[in-house]
């Protein structure tokens, strides 16, 4: 199964955004995939706290259109929301252990132990910050020409 980072919810959601049509194209072929697709719920968390916010877009997104977007995820069933579970310390203290992963890399290791403990083929992400966690697949889908169309 892969995941979905907020990077490309973000720009599926912005039509502001110059990746919108290419991320909108993985999106849609990420629910699509055979098995489904997750969605970590810091994702989802940040993913309402960037588009909401005003120094980052003008106009933001209202709240109440951001939570759509979101509920319209949830309710898709081939999403499947993911979260800390049982082992999930013992994954993030294992990402951390490295000792380069500190302040805001911290975020970035909580979705990484959130996947690797819900065993995610890969996270699909923009992000190159992702690269700290080697046990951890990440594509970039709006390079790696995962988007057919």
């Amino acid at each position: 199964m892969i995941a979905l980072d907020t990077n490309l919810l973000v720009y599926a959601h912005r039509e502001d955004s110059p990746h919108h049509e290419a991320a909108t194209r993985a999106l849609t072929d990420a629910v699509a995939a055979a098995g489904g697709v997750a969605i970590p719920w810091p994702c989802l968390h940040e993913f309402l706290a960037i588009v909401t916010h005003p120094r980052i877009y003008d106009p933001p997104t209202p709240v109440v259109t951001a939570l759509y977007a979101v509920q319209a995820l949830a309710d898709a069933p081939s999403v499947h929301l993911i979260g800390e579970g049982a082992s999930h310390l013992g994954v993030l203290a294992d990402l951390l252990k490295s000792g380069a992963v500190v302040g805001p890399r911290v975020h970035d290791a909580r979705i990484a132990a959130i996947c690797l403990a819900h065993g995610v083929d890969a996270l699909w992400s923009v992000d190159r910050d992702f690269s700290w966690f080697p046990s951890l697949t990440v594509v970039n889908p709006l390079v790696d020409g995962l988007t057919g169309r």
